[in-house]
């Protein structure tokens, strides 16, 4: 299992090159001695442009997906075997030894041998650490496929699959209110994180340093926001088997009750795991996106006044009877014509002679 969890920390490795690069840009633009004045400036609005990208992209990243079946049903590791492998070197060197070497020979055919025997205790420790391992997640693993909670705030915490949000700026606490729906708070800090100025190349090879518009600013962190609401949401579904994440996002806002920022819930949506399937995360704009699920967030408001609107946040109770425990469109159909059926009869009982045959419409939604 240890192997497996170093292919999946390098998979996450790979993953995260964008921010990555970003720092690398970043430590060389410090370095400005070693560039000429266009190196640096060119250098200056690329590390501005990808920074802006990096939050603008946040949701098309996920960590690897977790199969909690298969590591329940996993096999423990291979035990190694005491082999002689140094001993049997030794003797092949040996065989052809002149015989007054014989003595040395047998000295250094001891030293084979506790070489092997060192090989092996590293070996057996390699294995005690791997079964342990095997055993933690086996038993996580059951733990989860039978919907403990306790498991899962104990997966969600162990892998912290919001690391790299994290790194961005934005903290997350998580709820787990059954096997099936887990709420996450997020707060985002855009003044912390998104740059408050704009640059750009000149046509002589300069850099122009602006001050960013509001509209700008505020299009860059609904974008991240929203990202971030669907990157959560992402990352807890590759790791838990849940099918409903409840995201509150909370962010700056105009209280107007003092006329200045404060951090207050700006939107809250329910993602069923079916229909954040369907998204295609490379061509999809967040903001836009949330619009598809049950949501409370103003982003017309928002966009006009430049400023957040705050809302109060969605609540289990507000989705119970949605996303996991909706009617398919036939059960729907059904349950209207059941309805129409028992009006029908109901009629009958209380007046006969309003019993008429109602005429066969197709019911729709």
């Amino acid at each position: 299992m240890a192997t497996l969890r170093a292919i999946q920390a390098a998979e996450r490795r790979r993953e995260r090159w964008a921010a990555k690069a970003l720092r690398e840009r970043e430590r060389q633009a410090k370095d400005n001695a070693k560039h000429s004045a266009i190196e640096q400036a060119r250098l200056a609005v690329e590390t501005y442009e990808n920074r802006v990208e990096l939050l603008r992209s946040v949701h098309k990243e996920q960590g690897e997906v977790w199969d909690w079946r298969a590591i329940a049903a996993s096999l423990p590791p291979p035990r190694p075997q005491n082999v002689s492998h140094h001993e049997q070197k030794a003797n092949q060197r040996f065989a052809v030894i002149q015989p007054e070497r014989k003595e040395a020979a047998q000295s250094m055919l001891e030293q084979a041998r506790l070489q092997d025997e060192r090989d092996f205790q590293a070996a057996m420790q390699s294995y005690s650490e791997q079964m342990a391992e095997w055993e933690k997640l086996k038993n996580m693993a059951r733990r989860i496929l039978a919907g403990e909670h306790k498991a899962y705030v104990e997966a969600l915490v162990e892998f912290n699959p919001f690391a790299d949000i994290s790194d961005l700026g934005s903290s997350i606490n998580f709820t787990v209110h059954n096997a099936k729906l887990v709420e996450c708070v997020l707060k985002v800090s855009g003044k912390q994180i998104i740059p408050a100025e704009v640059k750009t190349l000149t046509a002589s090879e300069k850099v122009s340093v602006k001050p960013m518009p509001k509209g700008l600013f505020h299009d860059i962190y609904l974008d991240y926001l929203c990202g971030c609401v669907l990157r959560v949401t992402r990352e807890i579904f590759a790791l838990l088997p849940v099918d409903t994440v409840l995201v509150t996002a909370a962010a700056d806002s105009l209280d107007s009750r003092t006329g200045h920022a404060v951090e207050q819930p700006v939107v809250s949506v329910a993602l069923p795991r079916a229909d954040v399937a369907l998204l295609n995360f490379e061509q999809l704009v967040p903001a836009d996106a949330m619009d598809i699920f049950q949501c409370r967030g103003d982003f017309k408001a928002s966009r006009k006044s430049e400023a957040f609107q705050p809302i109060a946040p969605l609540t289990p109770a507000d989705i119970a009877h949605s996303s996991g425990q909706e009617l398919s469109l036939q059960n729907l159909l059904a349950s209207v014509q059941k309805l129409r059926d028992e009006l029908k009869t109901k009629i009958a009982e209380l007046n006969p002679a309003l019993s008429a045959p109602i005429p066969e419409t197709n019911p729709t939604l």
